[in-house]
This record gives structure tokens, sequence and C-alpha cells, in this order.
């Protein structure tokens, strides 16, 4: 399993939110690209970005800090928050993102993911983020009545490099992971999943690692900033 540290990026900073909630976030570092080579240094194969900003937008905020970020560090980059249309996907893979994570178009506009899917191939991942089992878009703003196995099952045909599985109850809350509901994923669609939200302990890596179902990885923020969770060891859990 690849550990995926994550920037959540707003007003160019790097912050984390509880539970999805722009008021209460907590700046970590006012260095977003610093930040990323940190965890590139210290060992990590992956960065997981997130423009929050954008996600509420419907576009681009923290472009600057992506862009000082993929020119930061050589390790491959994922990206959502904003990305919403061919143009911004088209945009960001020329800049260097190796993939892109696309959200509440999954869910309005199902045929952008399989043009992009089609059009970037390996590039292109859906965000999944679930409220009680159901989907939620536009930053986790508005609640939709699509069951999380239904929007993840429509794109088995399409290509996708990867769905993240984020459940937003569990987020920054330092709680743990849903492992069930992500388990429960993962064994009911052939796409890799990558876990996020609540992952707060070496124990919950141990967790999701021998949930019973071919995760791909596992999206940690404020425990790594927190020292919840130390990076070294976590690396060694999940690649041992």
């Amino acid at each position: 399993m690849i550990l995926y540290p994550a920037i959540d990026l707003k007003d160019g900073a790097c912050v984390r939110l509880l539970r999805g909630e722009m008021s209460a976030a907590t700046v970590f570092n006012d260095d977003p690209a610093a930040q990323a080579r940190a965890f590139e240094v210290a060992g990590c194969d992956w960065i997981h970005l997130v423009d929050l900003n954008g996600a509420f937008a419907g576009e681009p905020v923290n472009a600057a800090a992506v862009e000082a970020i993929l020119g930061a560090i050589s390790v491959p980059a994922q990206l959502g928050g904003g990305i919403r249309d061919m143009a911004t996907i088209e945009r960001w893979i020329s800049a260097g993102l190796a993939r892109a994570i696309l959200g509440t178009v999954a869910v309005e506009n199902p045929g952008l993911v399989r043009a992009a899917a089609k059009e970037f191939p390996g590039k292109i991942a859906v965000g999944i983020d679930a409220r009680d089992g159901k989907v939620a878009t536009k930053g986790w703003a508005e609640e939709t009545d699509v069951e999380v196995t239904d929007l993840a099952k429509s794109f088995e045909d399409a290509g996708v490099a990867a769905i993240i599985y984020t459940d937003i109850q569990r987020d920054g809350a330092m709680q743990g992971p849903n492992v069930d509901a992500t388990a429960a994923l993962a064994n009911a669609v052939s796409i890799p999943v990558i876990a996020s939200g609540g992952v707060s302990s070496l124990d919950d890596l141990r967790a999701l690692k021998a949930c019973g179902a071919p995760l791909d990885g596992a999206i940690s923020g404020r425990a790594l900033y927190d020292g919840a969770i130390d990076l070294g060891a976590a690396l060694k859990v999940l690649k041992g």
C-alpha cells in the first residue's frame, strides 16, 4: 500500500480542516512546496494535493501553490479541487501533475470523466466523498442521493486509475478511518481504492492493510502534522 501524505491548500497555505469545514482550518505550513519536499525526502512515493478554495469556487484558486509544489518535487502528485472541465485537466497534466482527481463532475458530468480517462490514460482518478453512505459535492457543501458504490461501479469500464474514498465525518477528526465502508467499496469494484479520512495512528494503517480488500493506499494529513503518526514508521507499516 502507498502512503499519500496530504497537502490541503487554503489561501496559499498548507492547512487541515475538521470534517470539511472551511471555518475550522488549522494552518500547518505557509510554504506548501517546502512541505512537499519534506515528505519526499522522508521517503514518500506520492503527494496528495487538494485545492480547498477551488473545490468551492469550481475552478483552480491555489494554482500558484500547486505549481510551486510540482516544481519542487520529483515524485508524482495527484490533485483534487476545482477541476471541472477538460481545459483545466489539460492544464494540470501539462504542468506535470501525475493524476487529476474529479469529484463533483463525477456526479454532475460523468461523461467528462470518461472522456478525460480516455484522453489521459492512467492520469484520471475519481474522488468520492461520502456522508452516511451518500455522495457529497462542491467541497462537501451539497448532499446528493447518489450511493457511493453505485457511483464507483458506473466508472468500472471508463479506465479510471483510482478512486479516492473519503468519509467526511472522519476527515480531520482523528477518530480512525471507516475501515468497513472502505473495504466494502474496494471489494465491490475493480478500480483501485485509496482510503481517506480519519487515519490517525499506525494501528489505523494496519487495520486498512488487513481489511480484507486490495486497497491501493491511504491518505493521511493531520496525524502527520500533529506527530500522531511517525512518517517513517508509517511507510514501513504499509510497505512491509
